[in-house]
Formats: C-alpha cells, sequence, structure tokens
C-alpha cells in the first residue's frame, strides 16, 4: 500500500531526477566520447559551451561571429576572450544544419557546404586541459596523444605552450603571420597574393645561451613573464621581457597569452583576475607598423596619418581603393596606370626590403617602370639605395630627409573610384547648401510678409495694437533677431 507520504516523496524524487537530466542537457561535459554530437542553439547569441576543463577557466563551443557564421573555439571564461579558433579561414555558418561530430575525429561539418575542419585522428575521447589545450586521446593508452591544439595555434600561443618553427600564427584578418627561422622570429604581411613582405625580424640576441647550428629554434611565453627563444632544455636563447611584469603577479588568477593582431603588431597580455594588462609590444611606434595608413597613405610620426598625393582627405579612412595584382597582365590595366612622386618618405622595414644601388632617381625609377611587378620605389640619393616595392602601395613613413623620394604606381580605375566618391561628396553637399539658401530664403520672406501686414493693421488701428497681439509680435521679433545673430 502506497502511503501520502511515500507518494510525496516520490514524486519530489522524480522532480529532482527530471530536473537534474534537463539540466545537465545544458551543462557542458569534462570529456567527449564517440558518437558526440551538437548543434548550435539559435537562441544563443555569443557562445554555446560544449566541453569545459577540469577548473571552469576555459571551455571549448561554438562561437558566434558576425551574427551568422560559427567557429570552434576555446574561450577564456572569466573574459570570454577567444585563444584558439579551429577553422579560423573558413567560418560555417550558425544554422542547425551545421553540426560538431566527435567519431573518432572531431569534425565540423554541413551536408550544404560539406566538412569545414577535421582532426583526421582515431581516438576515443577528447578532452580539455586546464592549460587550454584541447587533446584527442586513446582509451586503452590515456597518455597517447594523437591530436593537440596546441600544436595548431591560430593567432594566439598562452603560457607553457611550445610554439616551433612547424608553426605560425595568423592575425585575425589574414594579412599577417609569424613564423620563426633557423635563429630568428619574423612577422610576415600578405600585401599580395602568393607573396609575403617580411616586416620585423628578431634575432634571437644568445644572452643566456648560445645557439647551436643545426638545432632548430622554438619560442614559450614563460609564467615568469616573458616570451622566449629555446633550444633544448630550460636555458633561453633570448627573452624578451613583458614590460612591469614580475614574479609577485603570479597567481592562481594570473594567466599569460601572447597574440598577432589585426594590425600586423604582436602584443603580450596578462590576465590579473579581472582583466587583461597589455605587458608586451612587439612594435612600439605606430608608423613602424606595416600598415597603419592603409593604401597610398603617409604616417607622421607624432602627428597620424594623411595620404601620400596631398590632395586625398584622409577622414575618409583611406587615401586610395586597395588594389591588387601587378601590371603583368595583358589588356588595358597593363598600362592603366600613372605616377605619384613624394619627396620625404621612407619604407617602415626598408632594413627587409630588396634593393639595388643605382646612381640616379632617373635610373631608380626607369628600373621599376620597367618591371611589370613593381608597383614602385624609394631612392635614398645618400646611399644610392634602390628599394624595389613588389606589391600594391601601402603606408609609408613621412621623414625630414628631403633627399628621400618616392615613385608609385597607381591604377587609373582607382583614381577614378576617388574621383567618384568625391563627385558624390560634392554632390550631397552642394544639395545641402542649396537647400540651406532655399529654407533661409522662404523664411526670409515670411518675415517679410509678416511685417508688411503688422504695418498695414497698424495704419488700419491708427498705429495701435491690441496688446496680446503687441506682446506676442515683440516675442516673436526676439525669436527672429536672436536667429539673425
Amino acid at each position: 500500500m502506497v502511503t501520502r507520504s511515500s507518494a510525496t516523496q516520490f514524486l519530489i524524487l522524480a522532480f529532482f531526477v527530471l530536473y537534474g537530466a534537463s539540466t545537465c542537457t545544458h551543462t557542458a561535459a569534462q570529456e567527449l566520447l564517440k558518437g558526440f554530437r551538437a548543434t548550435p542553439n539559435p537562441s544563443v547569441s555569443s557562445f554555446q559551451s560544449l566541453l569545459n576543463d577540469s577548473t571552469g577557466n576555459f571551455s571549448l563551443g561554438f562561437l558566434r561571429i558576425n551574427r551568422t557564421q560559427l567557429a570552434l573555439a576555446i574561450l577564456h571564461v572569466k573574459s570570454s576572450e577567444p585563444l584558439w579558433l579551429a577553422n579560423q579561414a573558413t567560418l560555417a555558418r550558425w544554422h542547425d544544419r551545421t553540426q560538431l561530430i566527435f567519431n573518432g575525429s572531431l569534425v565540423v561539418s554541413d551536408p550544404d557546404e560539406g566538412v569545414f575542419w577535421s582532426t583526421g585522428t582515431q581516438g576515443d575521447r577528447v578532452v580539455l586541459l586546464n592549460t587550454s589545450n584541447l587533446q584527442i586521446r586513446k582509451l586503452d593508452n590515456p597518455l597517447s596523444v594523437l591530436w593537440q591544439s596546441f600544436d595548431f595555434p591560430s593567432n594566439t600561443i598562452v603560457e607553457n605552450q611550445n610554439f616551433t618553427a612547424n608553426m605560425s600564427l595568423v592575425s585575425s584578418n589574414g594579412m599577417y603571420s609569424m613564423r620563426l627561422g633557423d635563429n630568428f622570429m619574423g612577422l610576415y604581411a600578405k600585401f599580395n597574393e602568393g607573396t609575403d613582405q617580411i616586416y620585423l625580424k628578431h634575432r634571437a640576441l644568445q644572452a643566456k645561451q648560445t645557439i647551436i647550428e643545426g638545432i632548430p629554434i622554438y619560442a614559450r611565453v614563460n609564467p615568469d613573464g616573458f616570451l622566449g627563444m629555446y633550444q633544448t632544455g630550460n636555458t633561453p636563447v633570448d627573452i624578451e621581457p613583458f614590460m612591469s611584469f614580475n614574479s609577485f603577479q603570479s597567481s592562481d588568477n594570473g594567466f599569460l597569452m601572447v597574440r598577432l593582431e589585426p594590425d600586423g603588431n604582436l602584443k603580450g597580455y596578462n590576465w590579473d583576475g579581472s582583466d587583461w594588462d597589455l605587458n608586451y609590444q612587439a612594435i612600439r611606434d605606430q608608423c613602424e607598423l606595416p600598415n597603419p595608413c592603409g593604401s597610398y597613405g603617409l604616417c607622421l610620426p607624432g602627428e597620424g596619418c594623411t595620404c601620400l598625393d596631398n590632395r586625398t582627405d584622409f577622414h575618409s579612412g583611406e587615401c586610395f581603393a586597395p588594389q591588387s595584382g601587378n601590371f603583368c597582365e595583358e589588356g588595358e590595366a597593363k598600362n592603366d596606370f600613372w605616377i605619384l612622386r613624394r619627396n620625404g618618405v621612407a619604407l617602415p622595414f626598408s632594413e627587409w626590403m630588396i634593393y639595388e644601388t643605382v646612381s640616379s632617381l632617373d635610373q631608380c625609377e626607369t628600373i621599376c617602370d620597367g618591371n611589370c611587378s613593381c608597383w614602385g620605389a624609394v631612392y635614398n640619393n645618400a646611399s644610392g639605395f634602390c628599394y624595389l616595392v613588389h606589391y600594391p602601395i601601402q603606408s609609408l613613413v613621412g621623414v625630414g630627409d628631403l633627399s628621400k623620394v618616392g615613385y608609385f604606381k597607381v591604377r587609373t580605375i582607382a583614381e577614378k573610384k576617388r574621383e567618384v566618391g568625391s563627385g558624390v561628396g560634392f554632390g550631397i553637399l552642394g544639395l545641402a547648401i542649396l537647400g540651406m539658401i532655399g529654407a533661409i530664403g522662404f523664411g526670409s520672406y515670411r518675415v517679410w510678409s509678416r511685417r508688411r501686414r503688422d504695418s498695414r493693421i497698424l495704419e488700419e488701428e491708427g498705429g495701435l495694437s491690441p496688446g496680446p497681439y503687441k506682446d506676442l509680435g515683440s516675442a516673436s521679433f526676439r525669436s527672429i533677431e536672436m536667429s539673425n545673430r
């Protein structure tokens, strides 16, 4: 026989079982096993967590980008800062047909678009470590790592993550990358399809240990507050210290990362428990960045951006429309350009540019003019160096030395686009001025008409007006007088 008390207890127990089951479906797991499948939740606006580390500091899930796109990402939970993106170059749709599955391999796919990203493994479980490292392992050998996110960084490396010569950091806009050479760390810009231009090269200073030929170097963010380059062991061959950082700042809440930013700068940050502190910059001066002022822009140290042609207003955000390709194609575009010259300019990273030694500015210009892959040249009269630019012209730096002269090709189509934009702007301005003139004229006509009517009324009333009208009239004239000042 079931009593009322036992029935009540049964209902309460059933409620908690059902409640627990419903909440578990919304709580991220701490491991993923074969057969796991997830799709984006349309009600989630930013991040849908799927897998957490044991501390709750990091989470793997769907990151919503530009409202309609999706990336599989690892987030620093307290700051909601993405530390790793699986498919940064090929974003999926935030759509119920997009799915993440684990069938031995982690796969992001869409029946309409196919596979966006896959680990290509045959594992049994997926775990997220308290270092933010995502790993795929076998059940029969838990220590065997088949794949890990630390080997495939996107735009960020975190503390204790080794960055090797087989890896690259790529900025979120795809324009810049960081790679390691035999004894240096290099930053590269993709100013033209198929070619990379190095704009920063930091050689290992060998301050504490000598580099051994033939052994590759690797970089690592040290928890003590520096970006180091290593070869063997734990003694760095080079140290790039984080600014205003010391060992006393390390804490349970502290966390370091280095990121390649969309402007091409490499920056280091420290999580102090409530915010990210900027503690390191590879490039300190804005004008030394690879392209701070855009196409055909001129960076003036301490002053900001202007345009090379001295005619275009930089406030529009660009001097000429970004260009691509070269002048080697057949057809009208091959020779459809004009020449822009400017004194007192230099390339921000000329020490890494290709150059030839010539005897004159004319010879420098002739070399570029006869080369259909050359977009411009910068000539230094003092050294005779002729720096050839084999990509569409980016920002240059203004210098006081007028013997440094720039010679730049500008596609005529870019000039036409600028003129069309300027024409539209001037047309709108002209219409606005005409509108203002019309409004002023109409207002003046109404004032003249009212005064004429008032004068006629005064004449008809013998020069006297009723009290209320007199008060309103004086107030009206005061408002007109104020508007005419």
